[in-house]
């Protein structure tokens, strides 16, 4: 997965005065707002428990009792854990659920089926026809989130992988020089950009 790379005392978020990471996010034009009431981290922890238990369900399809039973625990631990961190009163934890978040959901999937399907040719090829590339890409957002979000989406997509970010900017790693061609064209640096757009 995509993994941020901190420069120095700027980027780990401390100033000339000394102040960490809190008072860098909280000030910061481009970082996460503090926006949680009870009420609203309340409900961003049900979310998160919801969306937990069910990926457990789903993804361990036993359902023991001690599984049941370990799922429970590691979910609640999560919860509790967010809750210490305090990331549920941060705006990065509110998801737009809509037709746009749908529609991107929809793209990416049919994407991830095209870059398996070229993978799968590639690698099935006589001559393997591939050409390992590595090229660099540039966030259109420079929210955290949506940087994330850019560099985890590509990894899923068959074929490419983020190796590193750093102020804004992506390395990636292509397994044929048409896969490096799609991330550089910038489709997908584009909607996730736009789904932050009101």
């Amino acid at each position: 997965l995509a993994v941020f790379e901190p420069r120095g005392r700027k980027a780990a978020g401390i100033d000339s005065s000394g102040r960490g990471d809190h008072a860098a996010m909280t000030e910061s034009s481009n970082s996460p707002r503090a926006t949680g009431t009870t009420r609203d981290i309340a409900v961003r922890a049900a979310a998160l428990s919801v969306v937990l238990a069910a990926a457990w369900l789903l993804w361990s399809g036993l359902y023991k009792p001690l599984l049941l039973g370990l799922g429970a625990f590691s979910c609640a631990l999560v919860v509790y854990v967010s809750l210490r961190m305090r990331l549920f009163e941060y705006s990065f934890f509110t998801l737009k659920f809509g037709w746009r978040l749908l529609g991107y959901w929809a793209w990416l999937a049919k994407e991830i089926v095209k870059s398996s399907l070229q993978v799968t040719r590639a690698v099935l090829s006589p001559g393997l026809d591939i050409s390992p590339t590595v090229t660099e890409v540039d966030a259109q957002s420079r929210h955290p989130v949506d940087i994330a979000t850019l560099g985890n989406c590509i990894t899923l997509t068959p074929g490419t992988l983020t190796m590193r970010i750093r102020d804004g900017r992506l390395i990636v790693h292509a397994l044929t020089r048409e896969g490096a061609e799609d991330v550089l064209e910038g489709e997908m640096n584009r909607r996730v950009a736009a789904l932050r757009e009101d």
